[in-house]
């Protein structure tokens, strides 16, 4: 019999911030002089080891760097590797996170993102700009995680157990909402109620929570 809902497990791009991972590829396309295919190493579904490695935190930006400049076959500025791996940040529409209050009249709602150093500044700096602090989303979230900060990154049931555990909650009393099938299926395996954003907004996919 499946319990009630206790709490939301929300991702952050593709979900709360608007991203375009084609634009990342494209900016890196256009700095490259060899002809590297760089859909072969990167895309959303999937990544060679350095950006795990550096969504969980376990090599530093100066090394993700280095990594990227032996993937690609080119030495970058690193300035231009940044703007190009940022290029797929975007904007974070206001109407989000007024749906992320209005559930949290019900529930608690925690953020948990597959991010890195490089991304994690350059957003909160976004945010600064556009809301005048940093910090917003702590405003409008109960607890946020971020995989280079807590170690783990999703798909892996150690990432999701690290929320779930940190506030004492079941995987069956939990609704989680992602735009990659890959984590969707990771959060299922568990038991999560997980739904995948495609198509849709997040406050049509979660209106049967309010």
């Amino acid at each position: 019999m499946k319990k009630e809902v206790k709490a939301i497990i929300l991702d952050l791009g593709g979900v709360i911030l608007n991203i375009d991972y084609q634009r990342t590829i494209r900016a890196f396309e256009l700095l490259l002089k060899n002809g590297v295919n760089v859909e072969a190493f990167y895309t959303q579904a999937k990544q060679t080891e350095v950006f795990d490695l550096f969504e969980k935190g376990e090599i530093s930006a100066d090394e993700f760097r280095s990594g990227l400049k032996k993937i690609l076959g080119d030495q970058l500025a690193d300035q231009e590797i940044d703007a190009a791996w940022n290029a797929m940040l975007l904007d974070l529409p206001l109407d989000r996170l007024t749906f992320v209050s209005e559930l949290r009249k019900k529930y608690p709602v925690y953020l948990l993102s597959n991010t890195n150093e490089i991304h994690y500044h350059a957003f909160r700096k976004n945010l600064k700009e556009t809301f005048g602090k940093p910090s917003i989303l702590e405003d409008f979230f109960d607890k946020t995680y971020y995989s280079h900060l807590i170690k783990e990154r999703k798909p892996t049931a150690a990432a999701f157990n690290y929320v779930l555990d940190d506030n004492q909650l079941n995987a069956n009393e939990v609704v989680f909402v992602d735009d990659s099938a890959q984590h969707i299926e990771g959060a299922m395996s568990l038991g999560i109620d997980a739904r995948l954003l495609v198509n849709s907004t997040l406050s049509t996919l979660c209106q049967d929570l309010l």
